[in-house]
């Protein structure tokens, strides 16, 4: 079977990513999107692009009949799914065949196998896979469930059946609070997947996510290519990947890739999928410590370790066996070349919970050099409430752990991004973390110093200046040179020019006094600095590149102005500084008349009708942003005023969405 032309059921940057393999196979290649990705870069990049709806995901990316209708519109042979979305749909594939078409990925069959936990677990186990002590049975009542916890012994952990991401996971110490965690997760469980059942295990103590990355071809050939260790986790979703395992020894790497492959060919497997293992590190990494937790039938996010310590390319890899080939390598050509690390970089404010950011790109740049960078983004482009908030992959490669992680923390330092806040910082510090960089991580490392890896580190003093002399725009663009009548406004030139700029800083606003003092020197002055000012003995700019002297210290940085924000860039940290705009959603719970939206994002509820009276902390109104529900409170006791938005509603970043009667305000 040969492939000619794959349309990619996906988007950002795993879509980017497949069309450069194809690209340099020769193969045509069709994007979709939605109407919200008409501008985007894998649109762009394909030879070929079809609009599939609107831009909900339910609407496009996982409308089945909207890329069927695509694929048979441009010609495709082939399907690439990516990851997410349609990925992992055997329903989706079983169209796909019938439609004559080649599914670039693993049977239907195979997905369905593994589809559901405790089926899976239980196929393992025939397959004499290692696997967690639990229960994994039909029978769901309590009585059962709560005496298996007690077989096992506790602490134990319940467990979705079905979906991931631990939702509907509850651990359980105690015999006594079983009932309501059972409760709980069970209707979480529901909420998220539509199935309540569960499956109940040995908590692991010290637990590390480690997975084995396998494929295999229909020709009943199946390896392992060594291990990814995931277990720099939050909230149960994965932050930092790196392969191979910090601390591994032999034969338990045997053993996993060994235990690996036999549940790949348990189930007739063919293409890449990811075998996921929870690992009991309390007394170090050891061969009889490691047990199954369930399989991806799919390429990972994090394949690109993978591909760097191999030097293979996963998605031709993908694309051969899909066409019928046989397996590139066997298992004895393969090895391990040096070690990689992978961060995944979000529109996130770590400060704050890691809740998801939208906004426009007003600025992009990463280093250059041996990192790798997986993008579906560029300058201009914008981070929409429609779609995981992930900017970039980022990949560094070493001959030895130090090594990698040194090289990503200084790549994630010299990341430039304005426009939207970011967790650069946080990923940067979680390299450079004592624990983590000894290798002594479990999947609550993150939770445990989460403190120090999210505190803020405020702005020295003259970062700040420099911010407010910036968005003053009074310094010209080029470096040394006069500013001119014009740039400084007619009032300011019978002197030296001055003027007031207002600035937020920590949520208030605040405001300067800028004058020049000299051909290249400046004096801003504001209740908030520590002398009352600070005088700027010369400044330089050249386009962003910013060179300024104080106390007879000069200092260089990047410095990036738009509309909304100055954002600096300075020894390895991101600096940014929000011109004023009114009251924030943030600011409400001082006080106010107005319910405003925190970003852009889609109404899922609204609690409250006109004329009804509510206490400050009451729920008003619930809206879905960036895969997350938010629930927008009552800022003080009232009355409602208005509701100006009904469930289904699109609302952009501070839109105002009830109000409470002015009359009600205390005194």
């Amino acid at each position: 079977m040969t492939i000619t032309k794959i349309l990619i059921a996906n988007r950002g940057e795993i879509a980017c990513r497949i069309i450069r393999t194809a690209r340099t196979m020769g193969i045509a290649t069709v994007a979709v999107y939605s109407d919200a990705d008409a501008s985007a870069l894998h649109v762009e990049m394909a030879d070929e692009a079809v609009l599939i709806g609107p831009a909900a995901a339910s609407d496009s990316y996982l409308n089945s009949d909207a890329v069927l209708n695509a694929a048979n519109v441009t010609g495709a042979d082939a399907i690439h799914p990516g990851y997410g979305f349609l990925s992992e749909n055997p329903e989706f594939v079983e169209r796909v065949e019938r439609a004559g078409l080649i599914f670039i990925g693993p049977s239907a069959r195979a997905i369905r196998a593994m589809g559901l936990k405790d089926a899976a677990k239980a196929l393992m186990e025939k397959a004499k896979v290692p696997v967690v002590p639990g229960y994994h049975g039909e029978a769901q009542d309590l009585v059962v469930l709560a005496g298996k916890a007690n077989e096992i012994g506790f602490p134990v952990l319940i467990k979705a059946r079905a979906g991931g991401g631990g939702k509907g996971m509850r651990k359980v110490d105690r015999q006594e609070d079983f009932s309501a965690a059972l409760s709980s997760a069970r209707r979480e469980a529901k909420a998220s997947f539509g199935d309540d059942r569960v499956l109940v295990e040995k908590y692991v103590a010290t637990p590390r996510h480690i997975e084995i990355q396998v494929f295999g071809d229909s020709h009943g050939n199946a390896v392992h290519l060594f291990e990814r260790d995931c277990s720099a986790q939050r909230r149960h979703q994965k932050v930092i990947e790196e392969a191979p395992a910090p601390g591994m020894p032999d034969d338990m790497r045997e053993a996993m890739g060994a235990a690996a492959v036999q549940a790949a060919k348990a189930i007739d497997y063919a293409g890449a999928g990811t075998v996921e293992f929870i690992v009991d590190a309390s007394e170090g990494l050891r061969a009889d410590r490691f047990w199954f937790m369930e399989m991806n039938t799919r390429l990972q996010v994090e394949h690109p370790v993978t591909e760097m310590i191999t030097g293979l390319d996963l998605v031709e890899w993908q694309i051969r066996v899909a066409s019928g080939e046989p397996l590139p390598m066997a298992q004895g050509q393969l090895s391990i070349n040096g070690h990689a690390v992978e961060a995944r970089i979000y529109a996130e404010d770590a400060e704050k919970g890691f809740l998801p950011a939208v906004g426009r790109l007003a600025h992009l740049a990463f280093p250059r050099g041996d990192i790798r960078v997986d993008s579906g983004v560029r300058s201009g482009d914008e981070i929409t409430p429609f779609y995981d908030p992930m900017i970039a992959k980022m990949v560094a490669h070493g001959k030895t752990r130090t090594e990698a992680l040194g090289k990503l923390a200084g790549a994630l330092g010299r990341t430039e991004i304005a426009g939207t806040v970011t967790n650069t910082a946080f990923l940067a510090r979680l390299c450079r973390d004592e624990d983590f960089a000894a290798g002594r991580l479990d999947t609550g490392l993150i939770d445990r110093n989460l403190e120090s890896l999210t505190a803020r580190v405020p702005a020295p003093e003259p970062i700040t200046v420099l911010a407010v002399l910036a968005a003053s725009g009074m310094v010209p663009a080029s470096s040394g040179k006069p500013v001119s009548v014009a740039e400084i406004g007619p009032f300011e030139a019978w002197g030296m020019p001055a003027r007031t700029v207002g600035m937020e800083l920590d949520g208030t606003d605040t405001v300067f006094h800028v004058a020049r003092e000299g051909k290249d020197a400046w004096m801003v002055s504001g209740d908030t600095l520590a002398d009352g000012g600070l005088r700027f003995d010369a400044v330089r700019r050249n386009g962003d590149d910013w060179l300024f002297s104080t106390d007879g210290v000069t200092r260089r940085c990047r410095l990036i102005l738009s509309e909304s924000e100055v954002v600096v860039f300075h020894e390895g940290l991101t600096h940014r500084f929000a011109r004023p705009r009114g009251l924030r959603a943030d600011d409400l719970a001082a006080g106010g008349d107005q319910v405003v939206s925190m970003m852009p994002g889609i109404i899922k509820q609204v609690l409250v009708e006109p004329g009804q009276e509510v206490r400050a902390g009451d729920a008003m109104v619930i809206m879905e942003a960036m895969k997350m529900e938010m629930t927008l409170s009552a800022p003080r006791d009232g009355t409602v005023a208005e509701v100006m938005v009904a469930a289904g509603s699109q609302v952009a970043d501070g839109a105002v969405l009830a109000t409470l009667a002015e009359e009600a305000r205390a005194a």
